[in-house]
């Protein structure tokens, strides 16, 4: 009875806290909006550069969220992380008891949505990066068959035909839908070159925007780019197989974790439970393996992101 009404109490404390930072920060953010809209004549108190630096997050979690095709905001993300990191506190404070703790699963349970977003974007990419060339090599076509007059032609063309494989399929046709509806051709074609991570797509984002700003023809690009592509296209694969070596890499830690834990579980499970649960310092050495192994997904991460 007294482990229920703990929980009772936390649960209830947890939607407490949820639905005063909920209508707390809705209730600045409307003050916020309105105090713009009164003071839009006015010089702001903060300088250009400064809102350019404040917005550089919320465009890089938007530009993320859209090459993925997720239907989420940002400001839901935001309080995703936010209303983790609360997790984390009452986690640390409850269970492990200790600053450091808090802390600790502030920022990891705070991080995770974050770590979660990279870690599918990279799968994308992952299953994306082979079939780039004969994507390309089909909008070539497309473009020389539709004159090389009209970059969206040729792409509602390629797009059409669909005889992309399924995820390329659907970046080509965020991209011409974005292209078509959106007028931020730069944005688009930014989110367009991060659904892939890799240089070609790059130089390939930068020929289409040449093309859509100043209406040149793009043919011989398009046909140098397909060249260097077949060209690097054993390079590409080395790359992929050293991605998925980091993959491996980085999740087998937690199987070995889990592995181990297993195994003592099922030799001896009162010690087990009395050590690794009731016992505090088998709670801080869970704590820090826990810690161990998201440092090793961070560092897979940048590996990918470097690769």
């Amino acid at each position: 009875m007294l482990r229920l009404a703990l929980l009772s109490l936390v649960v209830a404390l947890f939607l407490l806290l949820y639905l005063s930072f909920r209508y707390g920060l809705l209730a600045w953010w409307d003050n916020q909006s309105r105090k713009r809209r009164l003071n839009s004549g006015k010089s702001g108190r903060w300088s250009p550069q400064t809102w350019m630096r404040l917005s550089k997050p919320h465009q890089h979690v938007f530009d993320l969220l859209l090459a993925l095709g997720w239907r989420m905001k940002t400001r839901g993300f935001v309080m995703i992380s936010a209303i983790m990191g609360l997790l984390g506190i009452v986690a640390g404070v409850l269970v492990f008891q200790s600053f450091r703790s808090v802390v600790t699963l502030v920022l990891l349970l705070g991080s995770f949505p974050y770590l979660l977003l990279r870690m599918s974007l990279i799968n994308r990419q992952m299953a994306t990066r082979l079939e780039f060339l004969p994507a390309v090599e089909l909008f070539y076509q497309s473009y020389l068959v539709t004159g090389c007059r009209h970059i969206r032609v040729a792409l509602q063309r390629t797009v059409e035909e669909r005889r992309l494989p399924g995820e390329v399929q659907a970046v080509f046709e965020q991209l011409y839908r974005n292209l078509s509806v959106k007028e931020d051709d730069e944005g688009s074609l930014r989110r367009f070159s991060l659904s892939f991570g890799n240089v070609w797509a790059d130089y390939f984002g930068s020929i289409l925007k040449v093309a859509l700003e100043e209406g040149n023809n793009v043919s011989d690009n398009l046909k140098e780019l397909v060249s260097d592509m077949r060209k690097a296209q054993m390079a590409n694969q080395i790359e992929r197989h050293r991605l998925l070596e980091i993959r491996m890499a980085n999740f087998a830690p937690v199987l070995f974790l889990a592995l181990f834990m297993g195994v003592n579980f099922r030799l001896n499970p009162e010690g087990s439970y009395t050590y690794y649960v009731i016992d505090a310092g088998g709670r801080g050495m869970l704590l820090n393996a826990v810690v161990l192994l998201f440092g090793s997904l961070m560092m897979g991460l940048y590996l990918s992101r470097r690769k």
